[in-house]
């Protein structure tokens, strides 16, 4: 049994009566890593977290739900092995603000040191920010990061003083994925990037094979391009039936018993629907582009994270061709992706809309910025609150097909506020502002809105506006665009998306159905009561449907290059059998 430490809890004593002479407890929790962790200084944000449920270690459980724990940061600069860090009452933390309002109880404490790099830009700035390490920006599992091993201490009302918390351990390097007969994998330096950041900087995909690509050389093959969050491996598909041994586990979101089951079973049955002979034979390919914000650049060109748009259309994707015998041609090309990649594969049709022929966006995140999830960011002053003359109501942010609240706005921005400020906590709210926002005089994005606060800055949201509103880019250039887009754009949300997605396509499908000049030719499609991430299929549950993305939209890619295909288009040498 772990040996539980007596602590107190900084109270304020409000009762007539109370002892005017005594002593004021005073909050101290201190950190340090030793040369077991670390012999060289290290700069980072620190994190010191609590939890009073011991079913995982405290660095698992953080989040903005009702089940999330209690977590504190600052950032380091420079800290070495012995270097006593001391977290007291005035240090920022969520859900509580400070160590001060933690209730009495008992609770496993563990600290972790999310490491920074430094970059030269060539914008002219030094940042300091997290490097991607093989995992996909996650803190919590990043190679190269301290922490600390959970032990139990227990608040009591009398006060928090010194508690030592040695961080000793080091998060190990994450192997590479081996290639296999079907599925490749690639890697290659971005000179655009590397410029942009001063130093080598890579951009990967994990590439799936057609049944039948070594005994035909001479076919090329069109490419279809799933975006979304970062790929540890090509996912979604496997040469063996679902592993007998295994236990079956309990989807909480999908209330499903077994769901790692359903799982391999789905991915087993795409592995034999690929092998069919009237199945296309093409390219899939799953890209990996984490960027020191996030752990994926959200494709598109940004002021904060560089050229990620064009690296990856004008080198990572012809490179693929070129090694895998694609057709290397824009009617040949086709984006598709959920959340994350629903935005990702509609801004990527619609910046560069001659080099793809069509996407398929699932759930996307807002593409119209009057529905920034709940929040209108050109007319409202304040993202935490509706505006009230008599009471103060926060703006959601999670939501069941219910209707069902799981966390707020500003909950989940003061999290990410915990977690890294200037937009490094690597979570959704901040890579957006990474995205979208331009480069401040110290180098990191320019916030859209205060971030303790919430109030909006509209000329910030201006030109978000101008460079990643997609609703109002479409609107602005439809005369150069509509040509080239007609018949390229699909979208598809469930009218109860969790995140409130489904508003701002609605404000896209007013543009869209209502532009004759020219018509769109494309379609948008709503689920019923359906939850994030719902992607146009109206007979299968969530559950299923998001297992099938790499299949499902196929027959509508075929009937569009069927359409629009070039005449001397080579249309043969991949449909063998």
């Amino acid at each position: 049994m772990q040996k539980i430490l007596i602590i107190g809890l900084l109270g304020v004593l409000l009762f007539v009566g109370c002892d005017q002479n005594k002593k004021e407890p005073s909050i101290s929790i201190h950190v340090s890593f030793n040369n077991t962790a670390s012999e060289i200084p290290k700069d980072g944000r620190l994190l010191l977290m609590l939890s009073n449920n011991d079913e995982k270690e405290p660095r698992f459980q953080i989040n903005d739900g009702l089940a999330g724990q209690l977590v504190f940061g600052m950032n380091v600069d420079g800290m070495k092995p012995g270097d006593i860090i001391t977290f007291d009452e005035t240090i920022f933390g969520y859900p509580f603000s400070s160590l001060a309002e933690v209730p009495p109880g008992e609770y496993s404490v563990q600290a972790l040191l999310h490491t920074y790099e430094t970059f030269n830009l060539s914008t002219g700035h030094t940042v300091k920010l997290p490097m991607d390490n093989g995992e996909g920006q996650q803190w919590r599992s990043s190679p190269g990061n301290l922490y600390s091993k959970p032990f139990m201490i227990r608040v009591v009302e009398n006060g928090i003083e010194n508690v030592e918390v040695v961080m000793d351990q080091v998060i190990p390097p994450i192997p590479e994925p081996e290639d296999t007969k079907w599925i490749k994998h690639i890697k290659i330096k971005s000179e655009k990037l590397s410029e942009f950041w001063g130093r080598d900087m890579y951009l990967g995909a994990h590439v799936l094979l057609p049944k039948g690509f070594d005994e035909h050389p001479e076919a090329k093959y069109p490419l279809m391009v799933f975006h979304g969050h970062f790929p540890d491996d090509f996912g979604g598909f496997r040469t063996t039936p679902p592993d007998p041994e295994m236990e079956p586990e309990y989807s909480e979101r999908f209330d499903l018993e077994g769901y790692n089951i359903i799982q391999q079973q789905e991915a087993y049955d795409f592995y034999k629907r690929w092998n069919e002979p009237d199945f296309p034979r093409m390219l899939i390919i799953e890209i990996q582009h984490p960027t020191p914000y996030y752990d994926d650049s959200y494709a598109v060109n940004s002021a904060n994270q560089g050229p990620y748009g064009d690296a990856i259309t004008y080198e990572l994707i012809p490179e693929i061709e070129k090694r895998f015998r694609g057709m290397g041609e824009g009617w040949s090309r086709f984006l598709y992706g959920g959340s994350t990649g629903g935005w990702e594969a509609l801004a990527v049709q619609v910046k560069y809309p001659e080099e793809y022929n069509g996407c398929f966006a699932a759930c996307p995140d807002p593409i119209d910025f009057r529905a920034y999830c709940l929040t209108n960011i050109y007319e409202d002053e304040n993202a935490y609150y509706y505006e009230s003359a008599n009471k103060i109501l926060e703006v959601p942010a999670h939501r069941d097909y219910l209707g069902n609240i799981q966390s707020t706005l500003r909950e989940g921005n003061h999290l990410e506020l915990v977690l890294g400020d200037k937009s490094r906590s690597g979570q959704q709210w901040d890579i957006w502002e990474a995205t979208y926002s331009p480069q401040g005089d110290d180098g990191y994005p320019v916030r859209i809105w205060d971030k303790m606060t919430g109030d909006i800055d509209h000329e910030v949201a201006e030109y978000w506006k101008e460079n990643f509103d997609l609703r109002h880019i479409l609107e602005r250039d439809w005369d150069k665009l509509g040509e080239n887009l007609k018949g390229k754009i699909h979208i598809y949300c469930g009218d109860m998306d969790n995140y409130y997605l489904n508003n701002a396509v609605y404000l896209m499908e007013d543009f869209l159905e209502n532009t004759t000049e020219p018509y769109y030719e494309g379609e948008i499609l709503y689920g019923d009561r359906a939850e994030h991430c719902w992607n146009g299929d109206q007979e299968l549950p969530n559950a299923i449907s998001r297992l099938r993305y790499n299949s499902m939209y196929v027959p509508k890619i075929m009937k569009r290059i069927a359409e629009s295909a070039p005449k001397d288009a080579d249309l043969t040498s991949w449909r063998y059998k």
